[in-house]
């Protein structure tokens, strides 16, 4: 079961503005609740990939967790707003429209939509240490580039995970990264920057949740 979207604004339903030939970062998450660690991977993505845009998607679930007490999809849009203050990122909650909860089917659709602008799979290296585990996983590394942002605790776990050790030959120097966009996939790069400790399962077992 997804979040409703009954009382999602329309306009966080669409898909945000994409031109020919620009460089945009997709970070998806639940963003339950947002957190500066979450603004962390956005904002190194931006500086290092010399990204124009980074839309975050606020997903309607995510099938690899429990759903069970996840605040609507309009709240959490809401927070991750005021959190993300940067013009240069867009939050959006378009995926609830098309009728599915996995990332490569929205990979799938934005390629096919905007088949002249690059897009770059953004997410912190707590996922790429699980990334193996999601729906047609390679399906998404051979269709867009991939950037992994250092997680507090993933450093190792994601270098030495499943799907990094499946895409080695295709890893760039971190010197490189900023000539990821562009590149036929499969290409990725781990980007280590000042990591940021907040996580949203910390925010919430601490009470801070939405």
């Amino acid at each position: 079961m997804t979040a409703p979207i009954s009382n999602v604004d329309p306009d966080d339903l669409k898909i945000p503005l994409a031109t020919p030939g620009m460089a945009i970062g997709l970070l998806g998450g639940s963003f339950n609740p947002p957190h500066a660690g979450h603004l962390h991977v956005a904002t190194v993505a931006l500086a290092r990939l010399g990204l124009d845009r980074l839309w975050m998607l606020v997903t309607p679930g995510n099938p690899l967790k429990e759903r069970a007490g996840l605040p609507d999809l309009a709240t959490r849009i809401e927070a991750t707003r005021a959190l993300a203050r940067d013009p240069r990122i867009v939050v959006t909650g378009f995926e609830a429209t098309l009728g599915s909860a996995y990332s490569w089917v929205t990979i799938r659709h934005l390629v096919r939509t905007f088949p002249r602008v690059n897009f770059v799979w953004v997410m912190g290296a707590d996922n790429l240490a699980g990334f193996h585990r999601w729906q047609h996983w390679r399906r998404i590394a051979t269709t867009v580039p991939l950037a992994i942002v250092d997680r507090p605790g993933s450093t190792l776990s994601a270098q030495s995970s499943p799907a990094a050790a499946a895409l080695a030959r295709s890893r760039l120097k971190e010197a490189a990264a900023a000539t990821l966009i562009g590149r036929p996939a499969p290409a990725w790069v781990f980007l280590h920057a000042r990591r940021n400790e907040l996580s949203s399962s910390r925010l919430r077992a601490e009470g801070r949740g939405l």
